[in-house]
């Protein structure tokens, strides 16, 4: 069993939890007391690592080389394998706290992935790397945050504003086809495209406004289950281990990044 423990990280009245022995995954958000997060192991926030959505039929090559990787999610695999691994805990204080694992089966190449995350009274701030032990290999990474759909507080439920690029169109089997489209009305499982970096904003009206931004280029909005909506920012689109390969290289860490940020309304 392992020695780890769940970290509490605080700033102001906010409080965050971060479970590193279920992928490191982010428990629970709370401003005022108020949860923003689904509960339960599976929801959260966790990491998808070293890949993001689905992967199809769980295949992917490197140069000449194919893998298969489990089909957690049949007829593909899904979401990596981060989020299913003990993670270790490399520093922690009051408000930050750092954490890292060892790339290891089902995963082909070795390697360590790391997450750090800082907390303030109005913002988290997520960092995560990849980085080879000495193989090149094709990676992502990203984000699968579950905001609760209502607060519970006899509110609105939250309203989502973004003004994507594109969508990719989505196929029968749930993988982009390659064709960029016009973004078309929710409700959605699609990846857009934002190339001046991910901004999306959630509004649960008269109580809190939050702001998901990053760098990255893509994100996944998944609001088809009525108690929580996924804004996702990622390095890649779906199955981009295959359409658009991002190599990880001994000089040339995948890096990503993500900052939430919140104010009441």
């Amino acid at each position: 069993m392992s020695s780890e423990k769940s970290i509490r990280l605080a700033a102001g009245d906010v409080e965050l939890t971060v479970d590193p022995t279920i992928g490191c995954r982010v428990g629970s958000l709370r401003t005022g007391g108020i949860e923003l997060l689904r509960q339960g192991e599976s929801y959260g926030s966790f990491p998808m690592v070293p890949w993001c959505g689905r992967t199809r039929d769980g295949e992917f090559g490197n140069g000449g080389v194919q893998h298969r990787l489990p089909l957690n999610a049949p007829p593909h695999a899904i979401h990596g394998t981060g989020r299913d691994t003990v993670w270790r805990t490399a520093r922690e204080s009051g408000d930050e706290a750092a954490f890292y694992y060892d790339l290891a089966d089902p995963w082909p190449y070795a390697g360590r992935v790391t997450q750090t995350f800082a907390l303030t009274d109005d913002s988290l701030t997520i960092r995560m790397g990849v980085e080879t032990y000495g193989t090149s290999f094709p990676a992502q990474a990203g984000w699968h945050p579950w905001f609760l759909r209502n607060l519970g507080n006899g509110g609105e439920d939250v309203r989502l504003d973004f003004a994507p690029e594109w969508q990719e169109e989505r196929g029968e089997d749930h993988l982009p086809t390659g064709k960029r489209i016009t973004p078309l009305p929710g409700p959605w499982d699609d990846c857009f495209g934002m190339p001046d970096g991910v901004d999306v904003t959630l509004t649960w009206p008269g109580e809190l406004e939050l702001a998901v931004k990053s760098p990255a280029e893509w994100v996944v909005v998944y609001d088809e289950q009525p108690e929580a909506v996924c804004v996702e920012p990622q390095s890649g689109p779906p199955n981009g281990l295959n359409t658009d390969p991002r190599f990880v290289t001994p000089i040339d860490p995948l890096e990503i990044t993500t900052t939430w940020s919140w104010r009441r309304l």
